[in-house]
């Protein structure tokens, strides 16, 4: 299964981050596959949104604040089904940058 990373992604203050699967392997999804967000924040104000091929599974919701890498299952956001293009991005509702740590799962099985 193709894995996905971000590491120490700084999110700017009352910022929205640009599309953090931009240039991935499997930003574009040609075929349908299962897809599972995981993601984890240094401190309380990041929300994500996700959309597959134009369709918002996520979106604008709070992560978990661990301030780590994400564990699965503990850290796991959604786990859906889509094809086209993904688009992954952090909102920072504080006044602070903040980092996140997050991977996308892919299964074309």
């Amino acid at each position: 299964m193709p894995r996905m990373t971000g590491q120490a992604l700084s999110v700017p203050a009352n910022s929205t981050s640009a599309n953090q699967l931009a240039g991935k392997l499997y930003e574009f999804l040609d075929r349908p596959a299962a897809v599972l967000l995981a993601a984890a924040a240094a401190a309380v104000g990041i929300n994500v949104t996700l959309l597959i091929g134009g369709v918002a599974v996520v979106n604008d919701e709070p992560i978990s604040q661990a301030n780590r890498f994400p564990v699965l299952p503990d850290d796991v956001v959604t786990s859906e089904r889509g094809l086209g293009r993904m688009i992954l991005t952090f909102r920072n509702t504080t006044a602070a940058p903040i980092l996140v740590n997050f991977s996308v799962d892919v299964d074309f099985g």
